[in-house]
């Protein structure tokens, strides 16, 4: 994109025009949050800066420049390049404000959260981007799992299910995977004015989770999960429950894709079963 558009781009160009090459892609490479200025990709801004600390590129407050002289573009499928040409005969000329403009208009849902969304549209398209704000008033126990999908993936499903506070419950919560460790997932998420907390004595010691070939293997160490930690922790269960009254709609989180697979759901389980709880439970 960089050596397309003459080795520099302004980083909000930048952002905008991924977004607008990820919507020609069958499987995009990045995905996308609502985010102050609309569509955002974290993942794509860790990936530029990297290849800044690399020597690939340089930066500067507000663009980024392409410094290594290989050309990429030769190395490209005729499909991707024919896509990222179009996208520069289409929006070449388009300046930031006409970029986020054109994508407030087109792709409303990312502009939820832009702060240049109502100076920049008229009344009509500003009402359709608040229509994308999703708005509930259910009282709702979400968990939620981060693997297999990127960052922004599991934002999204965040954001449009309206949750308001994300309760982590690992008990080691680190991660290989961008995004998903402690500190940076709290501040992605405030980002988006979703509360994080952390509840490690409900999670799984790291220890206990090794081995795992078969069902027969998990369902030991949810045996032991419900026998040895469940009843030990009802004082933290009580406390995630009030915090479920007060936000409404909270979700627990640990990273298996596949909630049967995760102690969340035995979790989530047993939080429902004390007294006072009479909400719905969804795992998303």
């Amino acid at each position: 994109m960089l050596e397309l558009f003459n080795d520099e781009l302004e980083k909000i160009r930048l952002q905008k025009l991924l977004f607008l090459f990820s919507q020609k892609q069958e499987k995009a490479d990045y995905d996308f949050i609502p985010y102050k200025f609309g569509c955002y990709s974290h993942s794509a801004n860790a990936d530029l800066t990297t290849m800044v600390t690399k020597g690939l590129l340089g930066e500067t407050n507000v663009s980024f420049q392409k410094t290594d002289k290989t050309s990429y573009l030769k190395s490209l499928k005729g499909d991707d390049l024919a896509k990222l040409k179009s996208i520069k005969t289409l929006y070449g000329a388009m300046d930031s404000n006409a970029l986020m403009k054109h994508t407030y208009r087109n792709f409303p849902y990312w502009a939820i959260n832009s702060i240049k969304a109502e100076s920049i549209l008229n009344d009509q398209e500003f009402a359709n981007v608040q229509k994308q704000r999703p708005v509930n008033d259910s009282t709702v126990l979400f968990t939620i799992g981060y693997e297999g999908g990127s960052l922004e993936n599991y934002l999204n499903r965040l954001v449009k299910n309206d949750v308001k506070l994300l309760v982590d419950v690992r008990n080691n919560p680190l991660s290989m995977k961008f995004g998903f460790s402690k500190n940076l997932l709290k501040r992605y998420c405030e980002s988006l004015e979703i509360g994080y907390m952390h509840f490690p004595e409900v999670g799984i010691i790291s220890d206990k989770r090794q081995a795992l070939n078969t069902q027969a293997d998990y369902d030991k160490l949810f045996a032991d999960y419900r026998a040895n930690n469940l009843t030990q922790t009802i004082d933290t269960q009580k406390n995630i429950l009030y915090f479920l009254t007060k936000y409404k709609r909270i979700a627990l989180t640990c990273f298996e894709a596949d909630h049967c697979q995760c102690h969340r759901s035995h979790l989530a389980n047993s939080i429902s079963k004390l007294p006072g709880f009479g909400y719905e439970v969804k795992h998303i």
